[in-house]
């Protein structure tokens, strides 16, 4: 077959392609980014060119926080049982109308006419060029220089709004509390936990399938540093073409 008739046909991905398979190319120095015709042609990059490729992966040693706060989610393994956001809501004291993380639900064709749910949890995903923070007139919401958390200073905030128009991902909204009246958002429980003493997020305690995981992506011996960085893991990001470079990542896992 000419390349210009391969081109052509659609990329199968390489979800399904046996572990074995992937490890055999990336000692040839080789990454698999497609499956073709059944399986029977791969698509194939140097892995130096991989990560251009997924363009999710973080490069190792260029974390710019001494305490580079993130989380991962093992998508796959969510049931919807919402104990993250009633977690959520308890501890961050959410308003009915608001949230801070949500659950969104797809069906998934799984073939004979017949779908199934598929749940994938959100929230802020705390991004490295976050377009919030580039709109806020009154440097309300802000990057934080020792975490790498997308912060509120809720004092500071006019109620413009600007942020949650800017925002990619929907994860923001606006407290009408008396007293408060400021845009809220994901802060990783920030103030409510994590300053304390605590290691985990309210949601990522409350799990009982070990969805979401927490903790530092410059500690190599964290379990999302591991996860991550596992060499045949695949690992996404919500909207990369935003260029925002999100801080949250999937994995099945």
């Amino acid at each position: 077959m000419k390349i210009s008739e391969l081109e052509k046909l659609e990329n199968e991905g390489t979800d399904k392609l046996p572990s074995e398979e992937r490890r055999r190319f990336l000692k040839f120095g080789l990454a698999v980014t497609g499956v073709f015709l059944g399986g029977s042609v791969l698509s194939l990059t140097s892995v130096r060119n991989a990560q251009g490729v997924t363009g999710a992966k973080p490069a190792t040693g260029k974390f710019s926080y001494p305490k580079h706060y993130t989380m991962v989610l093992r998508q796959n393994r969510c049931i919807d049982c919402e104990r993250c956001k009633e977690a959520c809501v308890k501890t961050n004291h959410v308003p009915g109308y608001g949230y801070r993380t949500t659950i969104m639900e797809q069906m998934r064709d799984i073939g004979g006419g017949k779908t199934e749910p598929v749940f994938m949890p959100v929230l802020c995903n705390h991004c490295n060029r976050p377009p919030c923070v580039r709109v806020c007139p009154t440097t309300a919401t802000y990057k934080d220089k020792e975490t790498g958390i997308v912060m509120m200073a809720k004092e500071r905030c006019i109620g413009c709004k600007t942020c949650m128009a800017a925002c990619p991902y929907n994860a923001r909204y606006f407290d009408e509390t008396a007293g408060v009246r400021a845009v809220d958002k994901c802060n990783f429980c920030w103030d409510t936990r994590i300053s304390k003493g605590e290691t985990q997020t309210a949601c990522a305690e409350a799990c009982p399938a070990g969805v979401r995981i927490f903790g530092l992506l410059n500690d190599e011996s964290s379990k999302v540093y591991k996860l991550i960085h596992a060499p045949d893991k695949k690992v996404w990001v919500q909207r990369p073409e935003t260029g925002a470079m999100p801080n949250v990542f999937y994995i099945n896992d």
